[in-house]
């Protein structure tokens, strides 16, 4: 399937800054089930491209004169394949990096005993369908209600709270996964819905011996198909973030971002 995205962000600061700098996570990464046909990122500030730790293409936007506002326009086609929610195991990055706690996937208690029934599924019936039933389960747990967690929300307030989205069910399954000693991880990337307009997307996906990586999305309660476009992978939201930054002076912020995911024909 041919994808077309269009993704603009915006912020906006109620005085001048002095200077800002924004970290991008907004290219697609080229694996078995994807390919970039075209890609373009843009801004009227510095941009210089690089790879971070995760093998993930990365840009840091960089403005150093004084300015009210920042805007970052991607813009490109990729080409996506079916692989049933499964990638190779042999990425370049050794799975049992993905088994460590993390500011949002931290393995509480109440993660440890909300994890506990699916280590009797993985022991009754393999791993693949513990992760099955994990998913399900936090699609019981922690109903999705945008605008009652933000950015800063664990996978432990969320349990708590019993609602979030796609950012939280992502934390949650990754903390649970790794309480059952399955390394999981954070994807981040888009999803063409059936307006064609949506935030960005998140999801997981844990290593399973035999199968390699395979991805699971608690908010929709299905793996990835050739409908999801993955932009970067991590150990949490911190690391795989499509934008995030700093800035001198400005006074009071404010981000806007459209997204916008199109089937193309041509």
């Amino acid at each position: 399937m041919k994808l077309t995205i269009e993704h603009e962000t915006r912020y906006g600061f109620a005085g001048e800054a002095n200077y800002s700098i924004q970290y991008l996570r907004v290219t697609p990464r080229e694996d078995p089930c994807q390919r970039i046909l075209s890609w373009n990122v843009s801004s009227a500030s510095q941009l210089t491209r690089w790879s971070d730790g995760f093998d993930n293409v990365a840009h840091v936007c960089v403005q150093e004169s004084r300015h009210k506002e920042v805007t970052v326009l991607v813009k490109g086609e990729v080409e996506t394949f079916d692989t049933l929610g499964i990638l190779p195991a042999n990425d370049g990055l050794p799975p049992l990096i993905f088994l460590s706690d993390t500011l949002f996937t931290k393995m509480t208690d109440a993660i440890r005993q909300f994890a506990a029934p699916y280590q009797e599924v993985q022991n009754d019936a393999g791993t693949l369908a513990a992760m099955h039933a994990l998913m399900a389960g936090i699609g019981e747990a922690v109903t999705y209600q945008a605008g009652f967690t933000n950015v800063e929300t664990d996978a432990n307030h969320a349990l708590a709270a019993g609602k979030g989205v796609c950012q939280d069910h992502a934390h949650l399954f990754i903390a649970g996964a790794r309480t059952l000693r399955v390394p999981a991880r954070y994807v981040s990337g888009y999803l063409l819905a059936g307006t064609g307009d949506l935030a960005s997307h998140a999801w997981a996906e844990c290593f399973i011996d035999g199968l390699g990586w395979v991805s699971f999305d608690p908010s929709n309660q299905q793996s990835a198909t050739d409908a999801y476009v993955r932009l970067a992978i991590a150990h949490d939201f911190g690391d795989a973030s499509p934008v995030r930054g700093v800035r001198e002076g400005g006074g009071i912020e404010s981000m806007n971002v459209r997204v916008q995911v199109q089937r193309s024909y041509a």
